[in-house]
């Protein structure tokens, strides 16, 4: 009978055992964390850039363009026509005129360049085939004066002298920046209409063009 009820009296103080103990074996594998931990692993999750370099990924990026105040300004060098003496076109079916230029000390590429003809009547007329803007890249442009004379009957290309002018997205009038294209206008150029060729027998006067070269330049 001692022994039963020491037994009784001891059952309560075990319980409290047993539970303390079961609470402090918890299990330390948990499913959730490795997945995540794998997922890692894998390059699923990205980590931040360090904060020496510029993230970039499949839908972003950035661009920075560094340019130092010490670097010269772009410039155009016209490579065609030669620029020894004024060129002389004819506005006629199936005469192009190509221009062709070179490009030095760029650094900032234009998005777009604008090319026109500045007559010295005072009128701008665009040149090439996309009303003078080309990509930033051109190198040349191919101007069809005799298609735009048919297009254009309200404003005609005059027989008179013309000034190329190039700029980039910037306009004519930007300043001088570092790395930045210059606006060029040193390109001079003429263009006439040929006539028909009148016999001398006729009485009429045949076209003289080294007169007509001396009155354009």
């Amino acid at each position: 009978m001692i022994w039963y009820f020491v037994s009784l009296a001891l059952v309560p103080s075990l319980f409290p055992l047993r539970r303390a103990s079961r609470q402090s074996f918890k299990p330390s594998f948990n499913p959730l964390k490795m997945s995540q931990s794998q997922s890692q692993s894998n390059g699923q999750i990205t980590p931040a850039p360090s904060a020496g370099g510029t993230a970039t990924n499949a839908t972003t990026s950035t661009t920075r363009l560094s340019i130092p105040q010490s670097a010269p300004v772009g410039i155009i060098t016209i490579t065609q026509p030669p620029q020894t003496a004024t060129s002389f076109y004819k506005i006629a079916p199936s005469q192009l005129i190509t221009f062709g230029w070179n490009f030095s000390m760029v650094l900032a590429t234009p998005t777009h360049l604008t090319v026109s003809a500045v007559c010295d009547n005072g009128n701008t007329y665009p040149v090439g085939p996309t009303d003078g803007i080309i990509p930033g890249t051109a190198t040349s442009v191919v101007w069809d004066v005799y298609s735009y004379q048919q297009n254009h009957p309200n404003t005609p290309l005059a027989q008179a002298s013309y000034t190329l002018n190039i700029w980039d997205d910037r306009g004519p009038n930007a300043g001088r920046a570092p790395g930045f294209l210059q606006a060029n206008t040193g390109l001079k150029f003429a263009l006439y209409t040929p006539q028909a060729y009148t016999p001398l027998s006729s009485g009429e006067p045949s076209l003289d063009f080294y007169s007509l070269s001396i009155s354009l330049t």
